[in-house]
């Protein structure tokens, strides 16, 4: 780890946030430090007519009146240059000086990280003079924000080149297995996305995956990628800092963000990509109001959604009924920035999606919009169908959801009950996979802790879903609407029928289901499961999820499941 010994590169490192982070490490660490930037520093004082003169205003009138004297016609953009040029040398000579008050050391070096000869040529020179280095922290970087039709070759490069070929440069100039730390500066954008920025989104979450590659190959390197949020300075103006406000997200203080860098450094952590900052939330598109019809079209297969195993009946893998909201609710929010999934009315199963040799070549998902309110919510209609091998339609599932700008706040569940007066079901060995009297759902399902209490009118489980990785997820990712832990809600009423009436059942219509708030994976929840209607066939029920202090997640009105006396099923 970082110490007085070592020898610190630092791209962007003569200005900006590298060179208050540099600031930072010398004062705790009084280390040495190669500053790398592309502003040239030539060493020579300053003329008398700049002397003394820190005003921008009063620096840029004696620069106009400096060239006027030279006989030249200035105009802005000479005077603008002139200004950042003289600007550019007075942060990097007060950078350096600022590490050696505080006991460090600092070489700068004028340098394109993309010019690998050139690069390797200083460096040589720099660690003759200062030693191996032992920490890189790769902080350059380029903006050129336009939005993507309007993005040009060059435009790329300028954005993707000194973050990723100039890393990859350095490494290639300084060897991984000779350092400690690997710093990587990379941004929020990356792991988010963010309009206007696909080049710089690309570079970053280049740099993320670099980050996890190189840590595998060098295990002793300390190596972490830093999906930075905007920092308050630099890059970020008054105007694009107001415009972040309003999409409630906080930029980072400089002191802040440089004691952080300063603790990713020094922690023990070992994991390789962090965030710090606030999620960047889409601006709300500006609705057409031309109600529109909209058709995707997906090929499903077993490989690709590993999670089906886990949800097999009579030996064939059947897609979970929430995965179809999920479908839903995913591409709606995608088609809809800025917009979150809340509500879906009348949902149907009309015939399951089952993985045998039935399964068509392609689904159909048809959305039409019902109403558009530009102040908060969509409402749509939604369909998803397939052909079977004659070319007739089938109709799967079949909803109508509501998104929203703005979920309202957690109501309370005003009839909380978590006293435990049950003795059967009190553990997951119990409820799952024992044969036709348990939940058939295998690991990525079975989220049911234990039954608190059962009546005739009424029972409460505890639940937590284990994690569940983005590769197992397969094409039904966790967004909004997390479809793993919905159907383990649904298991509430499964375990009533069967501990009243021993018999099993599926879930076939929901009413109405509103979402509050998404419930995390690995965290203790509760359900409680109110029963409404129970026939020969069927079953219908509200369905609460809350906490246990009664704020609820999520509520499902008249779930209705189909009763069967017994299930053949497999794991």
């Amino acid at each position: 780890m970082i110490n007085q010994n070592t020898v610190c590169l630092i791209t962007g490192g003569g200005k900006g946030i590298t060179a208050k982070s540099a600031i930072t490490l010398a004062q705790q660490y009084k280390c040495k430090f190669v500053l790398i930037g592309r502003s040239p520093l030539d060493n020579i004082p300053e003329s008398a007519w700049v002397k003394e003169c820190s005003s921008e205003v009063e620096l840029k009138r004696r620069i106009l009146e400096q060239l006027v004297a030279e006989g030249e016609k200035p105009k802005p953009m000479m005077v603008q240059q002139k200004y950042q040029t003289i600007a550019s040398q007075r942060e990097i000579e007060q950078t350096i000086t600022a590490i050696q008050q505080a006991g460090g050391e600092a070489e700068y070096i004028s340098v394109d990280v993309s010019d690998e000869n050139t690069l390797q040529q200083k460096l040589t020179e720099v660690q003759q003079k200062l030693g191996k280095i032992t920490a890189i922290i790769h902080g350059a970087g380029n903006l050129a924000d336009k939005p993507i039709e309007k993005k040009t070759e060059s435009d790329f490069d300028r954005v993707y080149n000194p973050k990723v070929k100039g890393l990859n440069n350095l490494l290639n100039c300084v060897s991984p297995s000779q350092l400690d730390s690997l710093i990587l500066f990379s941004s929020v954008v990356g792991f988010y996305g963010n309009a206007g920025q696909t080049d710089y989104a690309i570079a970053n979450e280049t740099l993320n995956k670099t980050a996890y590659s190189i840590k595998q190959k060098y295990p002793d390197c300390h190596v972490v990628a830093i999906n930075w949020g905007p920092w308050d300075s630099g890059m970020v103006s008054p105007e694009l800092k107001q415009a972040f406000e309003k999409r409630n997200i906080k930029t980072i203080p400089v002191e802040v963000g440089t004691q952080m860098l300063v603790e990713e450094l020094i922690t023990e952590n070992q994991e390789v990509q962090v965030i710090i900052g606030s999620p960047l939330t889409p601006l709300p598109v500006a609705l057409n109001s031309e109600l529109q019809k909209i058709r995707i079209c997906r090929h499903l297969n077993l490989k690709d959604n590993p999670f089906l195993h886990d949800h097999a009946i009579a030996g064939y893998p059947v897609l979970p009924a929430t995965c179809a909201i999920n479908w839903i609710a995913n591409s709606c929010e995608q088609l809809y920035p800025g917009y979150k999934f809340f509500s879906c009315q009348n949902y149907k199963v009309l015939k399951g999606i089952i993985f045998n040799d039935d399964l068509a070549e392609e689904y159909i998902l048809d959305l039409q919009e019902i109403a558009k309110n530009n102040s908060n919510e969509i409402i749509i209609d939604a369909k998803i169908s397939s052909q079977n091998q004659q070319g007739k339609n089938r109709y799967h599932f079949s909803t109508r959801i509501t998104l929203k700008q703005q979920i309202i706040q957690r109501p309370l569940y005003e009839s909380l009950d978590l006293t435990v007066n049950s003795a059967k079901f009190t553990s997951k060995t119990e409820i799952y996979q024992q044969g036709g009297a348990s939940l058939f759902h295998g690991a990525c399902f079975q989220g049911v802790e234990k039954v608190l209490n059962i009546n005739s009118e009424k029972i409460t489980i505890e639940c937590k879903v284990a994690a569940i990785n983005l590769e197992k997820q397969g094409q039904f990712p966790v967004q909004t609407f997390n479809p793993y832990i919905i159907d383990v809600e649904i298991h509430s009423l499964w375990l009533w029928v069967q501990n009243f009436h021993e018999c099993g059942c599926l879930p076939s219509e929901i009413a109405t289901y509103e979402q509050f708030a998404s419930i995390p994976f690995d965290q203790t929840f509760y359900i409680t499961c109110q029963i409404k209607t129970k026939t020969a066939t069927t079953a219908t029920a509200e369905i609460i999820a809350h906490d246990n202090q009664g704020k609820i997640y999520n509520k499902m009105q008249n779930a209705k499941a189909t009763i069967f006396n017994q299930l053949t099923v497999i794991s």
